[in-house]
């Protein structure tokens, strides 16, 4: 949190060391009578050039690197914290392409280009940039983790006329976040292995054909058994998502039909709401409903074609983890799971008519191990991981997802990810289907 603040406070000052420098060439340029009538022309100077001394003395003392970049992408402010980070001296940095002093790579070494690089996309869209995962190469050649904020100084006419930057070396911090991935993913891998072995026994000392056990201990060997497997999905998401977080979760993209992969699958999940009580319904487009329990086999409307490219495997976690939720919180009423779309976004929604949540607790809910709160979810069991793994699965596909909900009014939950034109999906299942017939023949010739 100090180090957020001393970014803040950085980027606060580069701008007023900036406007102070505008403001002094402007008066001093001005063929007009000052705004400031009660001070003098030397009185004024005065003045702007001690702000600028204390400006830079405060720029000076701080570790972050900051940099004014003006519209020709040139380097026209670079402090000590700059120098540290990159290995370039201040009086060899101003007045160089910002680009020739902060070379930015990354995580597998590949070069930015103009399209991604924050330094020079702030020019085109104006808006202020924040950048967690890039690498700086420095001057000496040394690769550093950078955490990146770059604002626009804007003119009357909202044309950027320059931009700040703030950059700070997170390496170790990154360096610690890995330690602490690694540790959860071999420490979460390991200890599957003996709870598995221990959910084993317990199912076979339950199984009436393997053993024989009076109803007392049944009931303590049930109890053990939920734990036992409550304990294995915790194992399970931790080791899920340690791999989200740095990048090593698995993923194997093709073509889907999202319409008739979603009714199969709200199909095959709607025994959990239908043992419950809950009806289940599958909405696809924006009038036609297909009752889940009635689709297999019944007829079928006529529907359009929302294709997606994702892992199939990985969407079902998506979707189940989102039903189960639904159904968990759910008491009476409906889970309606529905599908819609336009030319560039696919959109798929699951709604129940559960108890919802108030709206504070919403910014926080795809947060890691957060739990909203509240006398009716306290007994609710669960890990805190499901919809954070969620999003960072949604999130390898450039998709969104997000939730609206009102306390006494249910929730919905919506996932939107870019849709492939007809054309484009049947080119990449050809592509696709050649990949799979190639794929025997070369592993055997390598063999």
């Amino acid at each position: 949190m100090g180090k957020s603040w001393l970014l803040l406070i950085g980027i606060g000052l580069a701008v007023l060391l900036v406007v102070g420098f505008v403001l002094f060439v402007a008066t001093r340029r001005s063929k007009h009578k000052p705004f400031l009538k009660n001070i003098s022309n030397s009185n004024l100077a005065i003045s702007l050039h001690d702000e600028q001394l204390k400006s830079g003395i405060i720029l000076g003392a701080i570790e972050d690197g900051v940099m004014l970049i003006d519209s020709n992408r040139t380097i026209q402010l670079f402090n000590n914290g700059a120098s540290n980070i990159t290995g370039w001296p201040s009086n060899e940095a101003v007045g160089l392409d910002v680009k020739s002093v902060i070379k930015l790579v990354d995580s597998k070494d590949v070069d930015y280009d103009d399209s991604n690089n924050p330094f020079l996309q702030i020019f085109k869209t104006g808006q202020s940039i924040r950048d967690n995962n890039a690498f700086l190469v420095s001057r000496s050649n040394k690769r550093l983790s950078l955490s990146i904020s770059v604002s626009p100084l804007l003119d009357e006419n909202r044309q950027v006329t320059a931009a700040v930057a703030i950059f700070r070396d997170v390496s170790q911090e990154r360096a610690e976040e890995n330690q602490r991935a690694e540790f959860i993913s071999t420490a979460s891998h390991e200890m599957r292995t003996p709870v598995a072995a221990i959910e084993g026994y317990l199912a076979l000392a339950l199984n009436d054909k393997v053993s024989t056990v009076d109803s007392r201990a049944r009931e303590y060997l049930d109890k053990a058994h939920t734990s036992t497997e409550h304990l294995g999905k915790l194992f399970q998401d931790l080791l899920t998502s340690a791999k989200a977080e740095d990048g090593r979760l698995s993923s194997h993209p093709v073509v889907i039909d999202m319409g008739e992969f979603l009714e199969q699958l709200t199909d095959d999940l709607r025994f959990a709401a239908k043992n419950k009580g809950l009806a289940v319904e599958f909405n696809i487009g924006a009038s036609s409903t297909i009752d889940a329990s009635k689709s297999i086999g019944g007829e079928r409307v006529v529907k359009p074609l929302y294709y997606v490219h994702a892992d199939a495997d990985r969407m079902r976690e998506v979707i189940t983890n989102l039903f189960d939720n639904a159904v968990k919180y759910t008491d009476e009423g409906k889970i309606s799971v529905g599908l819609t779309g336009d030319n560039e976004v696919v959109q798929f929604r699951i709604t129940d008519t559960g108890p919802g949540m108030p709206g504070e607790y919403i910014p926080h809910l795809f947060q890691k191990f957060y739990r909203v709160d509240s006398s009716a979810t306290r007994t609710i069991g669960g890990t805190g991981l499901g919809l954070f793994i969620c999003r960072k699965i949604v999130e390898l596909y450039q998709g969104r997802i997000w939730v609206e909900s009102e306390l006494g009014k249910g929730s919905t939950f919506f996932i939107n990810l870019p849709r492939l034109e007809t054309k484009q999906a049947m080119q990449l299942q050809s592509t696709e289907a050649n990949s799979s017939v190639l794929e025997p023949i070369t592993s055997l010739t390598s063999t």
